[in-house]
Order: structure tokens, then C-alpha cells, then sequence
């Protein structure tokens, strides 16, 4: 197993593809649309009901993407380790392995520092801004105070991972998201965001609880220099009350098919 250095993990970044091709309409005698291809791992995939698109390419240059090889940071094993500011996310295993997956974080001053514990996972969860959300920023978060309900629409995706400091809920989520430019950048208010078909990838890895460590910018340089600081600040997205609420949007949606419920 290749060791997950700096460079290691760069030489690794070229993955092979899959294309799927239409059928030939022979009567017509038209060219076929050009193959489809995705970088492994990331192509469309069916979860609960829903058929998933897979991740343009666009969004997986460099080390954007899915990685695995050895460990070489400071977390123990059996934990999740988070670098917001190389924007990754490490699953540390206990044979001194692990995956790292590319993440989006909270804007300057709103992520998570320290230590917590991810104490339960959701399929397709549900998802209601938090009352500093709607303090804070009201012009994004003011139309859905009533919440979304797990689904295609839901903000938290195809997973959310749920972090705790103690009893206390931190109302952090690694989750989820459609929001595939934010992916390696800084723009959540303060979640941990994943492209779908990692938070899948990862949800099928592990089990709660697993502690989980947020490094801070010393420890991020001390492991990761290279990366440190890599990404841009992006400005909150504001989505229409229409877009998610609308009745198009709805008649759209449905209820995720759930076989742990």
C-alpha cells in the first residue's frame, strides 16, 4: 500500500475512467452522443430510490478526489480526522491505513475547532438552520426556518454525520452536498460538506461513535504544508424559497426508500 505523503497522494490523483455509451439509432443513421466518462468512484450511482449524477470531472482535478494509501498525520486510529485548512477529510483505520476525501468547510470564523464525537449517521437526512443560522444570515436561511425534509431537496445530502461535545449537540454536520463547487473550498456556515458519492463511500466505512478531531492551523502546516491554505473563500449561496419549497420542486421530490429506517 502506497504511504499517504504530501506527494504520494499526488502521484495517486490519476484514476482510470467509465464511459457509458448510448445506443446507435440505426433507422436514422445519426452519430451516437459521445461517450460519458466520470473518474472511478464517481460516476452515477443509485442510493434509497434516487439515481444519483456522477461528479463532472471539472470538480476532481488534482487532489479533489478520493484517495487512499498510509496515514501519516496525528489522529489516532479509528477516528476522523479533519484538515480545514488543506480541505480533507482523513478515515483513519486501525491497520495505519487511510482514505482521504477532498471537503468543503465553513467560511473565515465559522468552522468547528478541537474535539468532538460523531455520535450517529442518516441516511438522506432532514435539515432546519440553526437559530444563529436565521440570526445571522436571514437573507439565506429566513425562508426555510421551517426545515426540508430529507430527500433530493435537503441541503445535508445523501448522509450527515453528527457531532457532539459530550451530551451537547454542536449542530456540526459532515454531510452531504449538491453544492459541488464548494468542494475544496470554504463556503458552509461552518459544516463539513462532501461531495454524495464520498459521504456514501465513507457512511459505509465506519460506525458510530468515532471521535473525530478539526485540526487546527498549526498542526494543518505541520502535516500538510503543502496544501495548507489551498481553495478560496466562497460568498454564501443564496437558493430561491422557490427553488426548494416551490410546488414544481416538491411535486418533484419524494420520500427516500430506506431500508434501515
Amino acid at each position: 500500500m502506497t504511504k499517504l505523503t504530501r506527494r504520494s497522494f499526488a502521484a495517486m490523483a490519476m484514476a482510470s475512467t467509465a464511459a457509458a455509451c448510448a445506443p446507435r439509432v440505426a433507422e436514422m443513421e445519426i452519430e451516437p452522443p459521445a461517450p460519458v466518462s466520470f473518474v472511478e468512484g464517481y460516476g452515477p450511482i443509485e442510493d434509497s430510490g434516487y439515481i444519483l449524477p456522477g461528479i463532472p470531472s471539472e470538480y476532481l482535478q488534482g487532489v479533489n478526489r478520493r484517495m487512499t494509501g498510509w496515514y501519516n498525520g496525528e489522529a489516532e486510529p479509528n477516528t476522523l480526522d479533519v484538515d480545514p485548512y488543506a480541505k480533507f477529510l482523513y478515515h483513519v483505520r486501525e491497520d495505519g491505513s487511510a482514505t482521504r476525501y477532498p471537503v468543503g468547510v465553513g467560511r473565515a470564523g465559522r468552522s468547528i475547532r478541537g474535539t468532538a464525537t460523531m455520535k450517529f449517521m442518516r441516511k438522506w437526512p432532514g435539515w432546519t438552520p440553526t437559530q444563529n443560522m436565521l440570526r445571522t444570515e436571514p437573507e439565506v436561511y429566513g425562508d426555510f426556518r421551517a426545515g426540508i425534509p430529507g430527500g433530493l431537496r435537503s441541503p445535508l445530502g445523501a448522509r450527515a454525520l453528527y457531532l457532539f461535545r459530550g451530551s451537547r449537540d454542536t449542530y456540526y454536520r459532515i454531510h452531504g452536498t449538491n453544492d459541488l463547487e464548494s468542494i475544496g473550498n470554504s463556503g458552509s456556515a461552518g459544516c463539513i460538506r462532501m461531495f454524495n458519492q464520498d459521504v456514501i463511500h465513507l457512511y459505509n466505512q465506519i460506525e458510530a461513535p468515532m471521535q473525530v478531531l478539526i485540526r487546527s492551523p498549526e498542526e494543518s502546516q505541520r502535516v500538510d504544508p503543502e496544501n495548507f491554505g489551498r481553495g478560496i473563500e466562497l460568498p454564501p449561496k443564496i437558493i430561491s424559497a422557490e427553488e426548494l419549497l416551490g410546488e414544481e420542486a416538491v411535486a418533484n421530490d419524494r420520500a427516500p426508500i430506506l431500508d434501515d429506517a
